[in-house]
C-alpha cells in the first residue's frame, strides 16, 4: 500500500488541505493519504493552536466519508517536539507492509535543510512536492546537497491561496466563510466558538 503522510497543523483543516489530498490521491501513484496532524512545528510560532484533540476531531469530521484519507495522530503521542524522521520511524516499525512517502508543499522544501536528519529522510522516503506560491528553490548548498539525494514527484496541483491565518482572521473578524471549510468542520468551529 502506497501511503502518502500529508502533515500539517490542520488549524483548522480547510477546503485548501482537501483540494490538494484529493489531487494528489487521484494525479499520483498513492493509493490513500495520512493526515498526521502536528503537535506544534518545531520552526513555527504556537500562539493560535487549537488543542490536539480539537484538530484531530475537525480533520475526522473532514474526512470521514473518504475511504482513501486516514487521520493518524500519532505525533500527538511522541515526545515533544515532534521531527518527521522521528515520525517516519516509528509508523515504519508500527506498519511495516506501509510503503510510505511524504507529502509537502515546495515552501516546506526550502527549508529541509533545517529539518532534523534530513539526509537519512530524504534517502529513505520519497517525497511528493505540491506548489505553493514564491517557492523558488535558493542557492543554498546545504538544501541543493539534501534535494540531489531525494527522490522527488512534482504534483502539479492547482495553487491553492487559502491559509489557516486567513481562516482564523475571519473568523475574527465574523465573517461567514463557511465554503472555504468542509461543512461539519465550519458548524464545528461555530459551535465550540473557535478563533473569535
Amino acid at each position: 500500500m502506497k501511503t502518502g503522510l500529508y502533515f500539517g497543523s490542520f488549524n483548522p483543516i480547510h477546503v485548501g488541505h482537501m483540494a490538494i489530498a484529493n489531487y494528489i490521491v487521484e494525479y499520483s501513484d498513492l493509493d490513500e493519504i495520512w493526515f498526521v496532524v502536528s503537535p506544534h512545528n518545531p520552526l513555527k510560532k504556537k500562539k493560535t493552536l487549537l488543542n490536539d484533540h480539537h484538530r484531530i476531531r475537525l480533520v475526522e469530521i473532514a474526512i470521514e466519508k473518504e475511504d482513501r484519507f486516514r487521520i493518524s495522530d500519532i505525533e500527538t503521542k511522541l515526545p515533544k517536539p515532534s521531527y518527521t524522521i522521528d515520525t517516519l520511524t516509528y509508523l515504519v516499525e508500527k506498519f511495516p507492509s506501509f510503503d510510505f512517502s511524504l507529502i509537502m508543499g515546495g515552501d516546506n522544501l526550502l527549508s529541509l535543510h533545517k529539518w532534523k536528519n534530513a539526509v537519512q529522510l530524504v534517502k529513505r522516503f520519497p517525497l511528493y512536492v505540491y506548489p505553493r506560491k514564491e517557492t523558488d528553490i535558493q542557492n543554498i548548498p546545504e538544501l541543493n546537497k539534501i534535494l540531489s539525494l531525494a527522490d522527488i514527484t512534482v504534483v502539479n496541483a492547482p495553487l491553492i491561496e487559502i491559509s489557516g491565518t486567513f481562516i482564523r482572521e475571519s473568523i475574527k473578524l465574523k465573517k461567514d466563510i463557511r465554503h472555504f471549510l468542509p461543512p461539519g468542520v465550519w458548524q464545528y468551529i461555530i459551535e465550540m466558538h473557535f478563533f473569535e
